[in-house]
């Protein structure tokens, strides 16, 4: 499919004045947001609140404090929280080494870090998590810098994860860019002040859906295409 236009070319965007670019992981760089949904899903009923994949797959994006709340009126913290996030942890860990990167993540990291970009992992998974991710992905060699919603108080859609990344990469939200693939990463940076790139890799979600980035491609290697 064709990149949406929404303003400069991205090419322009990146020269200048943009010199941080700022990752979502799941479903951007690696194709796993089926399977974050389908571990929820497991462990949700599990502990005996009737959910179907249908119902958590629009959540997907968000962390566990935000998506627990509303999936099924339950705290992160509480016993019963922790109980369900310990099991979807347990049960994505085992489909971990089934997932793939997503196409051209590699390829357009490489060509953005040999360029002087800074790379800064922006993401709402645990830090654990987020690096079993990027080694599964073949990607961890490529990020010096990494923000989880364990550096933040509140998951996406909130601005905790971007503004930590900005504080982490030593970045200015003007010279900013994120790449994300759901209405939470957009929304986030957002609230940040910083621009978004998303990309339709993650599935499930409309370009309507992603409409306030500034521009939108099938997955890295078009946005790769584009610069």
């Amino acid at each position: 499919m064709e990149e949406l236009e929404e303003g400069p070319r991205l090419e322009a965007a990146l020269a200048f004045p943009y010199r941080t670019v700022l990752f979502d992981v799941d479903g951007t760089l690696i194709d796993s947001n089926g399977a974050h949904a389908a571990a929820w899903t497991q462990a949700l009923i599990e502990h005996r609140i009737e959910v179907t994949v249908g119902d958590v797959r629009p959540l997907i994006g968000m962390g566990g404090d935000k998506l627990l709340p509303a999936i099924a009126h339950v705290e992160e913290s509480s016993s019963l929280g922790m109980a369900v996030a310990k099991r979807k942890k347990e049960v994505f860990s085992a489909a971990l080494p089934g997932l793939r990167p997503t196409n051209g993540a590699r390829a357009l990291l490489d060509y953005l870090r040999d360029r002087g970009i800074e790379l800064v992992v922006a993401t709402s998974a645990g830090d654990r998590e987020m690096r079993a991710l990027l080694d599964q992905a073949g990607l961890a060699d490529l990020f010096a810098a990494h923000t989880t919603k364990d550096d933040a108080a509140e998951s996406k859609p909130e601005p905790d994860i971007v503004l930590a990344a900005l504080a982490r990469g030593e970045a200015k939200p003007e010279s900013t860019v994120m790449v994300g693939d759901t209405p939470y990463d957009i929304e986030a940076a957002r609230r940040a002040g910083v621009a978004a790139i998303a990309l339709r890799c993650g599935g499930y979600w409309t370009d309507a859906d992603l409409n306030g980035a500034i521009h939108i491609y099938d997955d890295p290697a078009a946005l790769l295409a584009g610069l």
